[in-house]
């Protein structure tokens, strides 16, 4: 899952990213205003962690333009303004959420899973596709009660899948969302953690399979009692 960070203080986006990274979240990051507007223009994102004290423009500025569209991105601020006032101005400007700096990276991952499991947002707690269950918090996979023990970047893609399951999910969403902007993805990447994550849920008795669809993409589904 794709979020995009706002923070212009490198040391402080390096940690989000670090810390949004080991709970399976991938994160681009910009340092301006400027920038946000220019990828939220193209890039679709799960949800959006702004920063207000940007150095070309207040944040709210940007809120409010993604709202004015009806963007309905899940926006947490993130900000040294921490006053009643100032939390009251970012809410009825359309963020979610709010939190002020200093805060524990732990906080804003468990608030940005919180706003995610909202209702018509991304993330639910559990997701199951035949026996195989994944809990999305702990990032534990199971088939039948039996844990499954994968990298953290086969565990993002099959994440991936079993969101849509059922349904094709093309090769570059993929690498959209488990790579985001910044990493260049060699050309069989995916293909490589496909192999692994079928090769194990097959000698694991898995009831699901991940399929290849030629020159289109991947699907995960239940295996069909004959």
């Amino acid at each position: 899952m794709r979020l995009l960070v706002v923070e212009d203080n490198r040391e402080l986006a390096e940690l989000l990213t670090k810390g949004l990274d080991a709970a399976g979240l991938a994160a681009d990051v910009v340092a301006t205003a400027q920038d946000a507007r220019d990828v939220l223009a193209t890039t679709r994102y799960a949800a959006i962690v702004l920063d207000l004290g940007l150095p070309d423009e207040d944040g709210l500025g940007v809120l409010r333009s993604l709202r004015a569209r009806e963007d309905t991105t899940p926006v947490l601020v993130l900000t040294a303004r921490g006053g009643v006032q100032d939390r009251v101005v970012g809410l009825r400007s359309g963020a979610d959420d709010y939190l002020a700096k200093p805060f524990a990276l732990e906080e804003l991952v468990a608030r940005l899973q919180a706003l995610l499991r909202r209702p018509g947002e991304l993330l639910g707690r559990s997701l199951r596709v035949g026996n195989i269950t994944f809990d999305t918090e702990a990032r534990q996979v199971f088939v039948g009660d039996t844990p499954q023990f994968f990298s953290a970047r086969e565990v993002a893609v099959l994440e991936i899948l079993m969101r849509r399951s059922g349904r094709v999910v093309s090769k570059k969403l993929v690498e959209d969302q488990l790579f985001g902007l910044s990493i260049d993805v060699g050309s069989n990447a995916i293909e490589v953690y496909i192999h692994r994550l079928r090769r194990q849920l097959a000698d694991s008795g898995a009831k699901a399979q991940i399929h290849t669809v030629r020159g289109v993409g991947y699907l995960i589904a239940e295996d069909k009692a004959p």
